[in-house]
């Protein structure tokens, strides 16, 4: 009995053994609290919603165009809030934040 619980330990442990997960999917955030966060600090620039193609500020690219860029992450739109631009404010962004901006911008991909 207790041999064949030991496989069955053994074998449930291997199965949870996997690669781990790629970059991309272990990105965490908060799409509400996203939105909350960008309707405060970024719709006076950038269009926000869903299908809104042209933002109030012609330079300031819509949350979809971000969302809909090749390769885009929540790394990258974390590392963009952190860098000054000539166009855009200074914002301290905190790290979780911007997350939660990406996870929201995430929801606007129509690829």
């Amino acid at each position: 009995m207790r041999l064949a619980a030991a496989a069955l330990f053994a074998l449930a442990l291997s199965s949870c053994a996997q690669t781990p997960a790629p970059l991309e999917a272990i990105e965490s955030g908060d799409a509400i609290r996203g939105f909350a966060f960008a309707q405060r600090n970024c719709a006076t620039c950038h269009a926000i919603a869903a299908g809104d193609a042209w933002s109030p500020n012609p330079l300031a690219p819509s949350f979809q165009t971000v969302a809909d860029t090749p390769g885009m992450s929540g790394r990258a739109v974390n590392v963009w809030l952190a860098s000054e631009h000539p166009s855009m404010p200074h914002l301290i962004v905190a790290p979780e934040d911007g997350d939660d901006v990406w996870a929201y911008m995430q929801t606007l991909r129509s690829r």
